[in-house]
């Protein structure tokens, strides 16, 4: 089976939640979701879901067990939460923006405000999904950091960025200064593609592999059980 664009991104989301044991999945965004779902009833049987409000729940979406908002905190607080996040903006040591685009004082765009970003980042593992990689999300700074990067986290116990994930491919921050990586290329992608569409210079290694593919228990599961209207699209259509 031929997977698409969209369903490479799903399997580069999931494997953010790899080997994370019993943890809470906080994913953000429909691709997210699937993915954390497909961890779930893969490699990762352990994770934690949660309906965001106050209940965890099973990947069809029944309840398992009730997340009372005081418990969720101390997940949150100690490290015991993995979130996949959106950015407005994203700079090279992943630093993030959701707030304002321009000067904070008279922006030239309101966004959601800071939100939960600074707990997110500073006290658990947090993870970022771009479906629109471009110059105007992957800037050379931020006009306003919400999501602690790794050049102001000096400290932040728990502060760690495991990857980025794009339409086009797959970022961390395995360098010596912990500015970002290309880790993997989506199939069809470019080096020179990525480059063109990201505002800073990346660290891109001699060989840069592909975006693992997903198996066809994997492609079942994604088409047939976890997202069959395929909502996977509204993000990315290819």
């Amino acid at each position: 089976m031929t997977a698409t664009r969209a369903e490479y991104c799903v399997i580069a989301c999931a494997e953010a939640w790899r080997g994370a044991g019993e943890i809470l999945a906080s994913p953000m965004g429909l691709i997210p979701s699937v993915g954390a779902r497909l961890a779930r009833l893969t490699f990762a049987p352990d994770l934690l879901l949660t309906d965001g409000e106050a209940m965890l729940v099973r990947p069809d979406g029944t309840v398992e067990g009730w997340l009372p908002y005081r418990q969720h905190l101390t997940l949150v607080t100690g490290g015991r939460r993995h979130v996949m996040m959106g950015a407005s903006q994203i700079d090279r040591f992943g630093n993030q923006n959701i707030s304002c685009v321009g000067e904070w004082a008279r922006p030239r765009r309101q966004l959601l405000g800071v939100r939960g970003a600074p707990v997110n980042t500073l006290n658990n593992p947090t993870s970022y999904w771009i479906p629109r990689h471009s110059r105007r999300v992957f800037v050379e700074r931020v006009d306003m950091v919400c999501g602690v990067g790794y050049d102001h986290a000096a400290g932040a116990r728990y502060h760690h960025i495991p990857r980025v994930v794009s339409d086009l491919g797959v970022f961390d921050f395995a360098t010596p200064d912990r500015s970002m990586r290309l880790a993997s290329l989506h199939p069809g992608v470019s080096v020179e593609e990525v480059r063109e569409a990201t505002g800073f210079a990346l660290t891109v290694p001699d060989e840069v592999p592909y975006t693992r593919d997903p198996s066809p228990g994997e492609l079942r599961l994604i088409r047939e059980e976890i997202d069959p209207e395929n909502t996977r699209a509204r993000e990315v259509d290819r």
